[in-house]
């Protein structure tokens, strides 16, 4: 089959020759013009009917699949973001729940801690008013049994003084006698 330069020069006159028209050429032209678009049209009919639905079929099917996978993610995403700021939001409310949990127990700790020191002021303050009033009575008990051992001394002395025996009502009457006398002296 020619190539079109070489169906180009043989249908250029030649320089100073007349132009001769060559209708085998011309005719051998419009054979594979009409040939070629008869094959065209056929492969373009063929293509169009047969190939061209499977093809737009395919590309629609891959666009919905797009689609669907576009509207997927973002849906995933609307419910991860969803997620995310639910996490959040109970996060939060967990640090608020640990935060008053902690504040309520350090005021249930100062609050304790404050019975346990009042109660240990009373105590100690009950033991220190008993300790003071069994000193008191450990005293006063002792200083009777001196002034009950002052006087027997007294009497022991004061009959022995006088060579005679003192009466139980005698030395009873002078032990009292001579706590006055000390209680007097004391309160001054």
């Amino acid at each position: 089959m020619p190539n079109a330069t070489t169906l180009f020069l043989a249908a250029e006159p030649v320089a100073g020759a007349h132009a001769v028209e060559r209708p085998e050429v011309m005719a051998l032209t419009w054979l594979p013009a009409v040939t070629a678009l008869v094959v065209f049209v056929l492969a373009f009919g063929f293509l169009y009917v047969m190939v061209w639905p499977k093809i737009i079929k395919g590309l629609d099917d891959r666009d919905q699949k797009i689609r669907r996978e576009i509207a997927n993610a973002e849906q995933a995403r609307e419910q991860a973001n969803a997620a995310l700021a639910k996490y959040e939001q109970e996060l939060a409310s967990a640090r608020e729940e640990a935060s008053r949990l902690i504040a309520q127990a350090r005021a249930d700790a100062k609050a304790v801690a404050v019975e346990f020191r009042d109660r240990n002021e009373a105590e100690l303050a009950e033991m220190k008013q008993r300790a003071i009033r069994d000193l008191e009575t450990a005293r006063r008990a002792a200083i009777t049994e001196l002034h009950a051992e002052t006087a027997t001394l007294a009497v022991s002395i004061a009959g022995r003084i006088l060579k005679r025996e003192i009466s139980v009502a005698d030395q009873q009457r002078l032990v009292e006698e001579s706590l006055g006398e000390l209680a007097g002296v004391r309160k001054r």
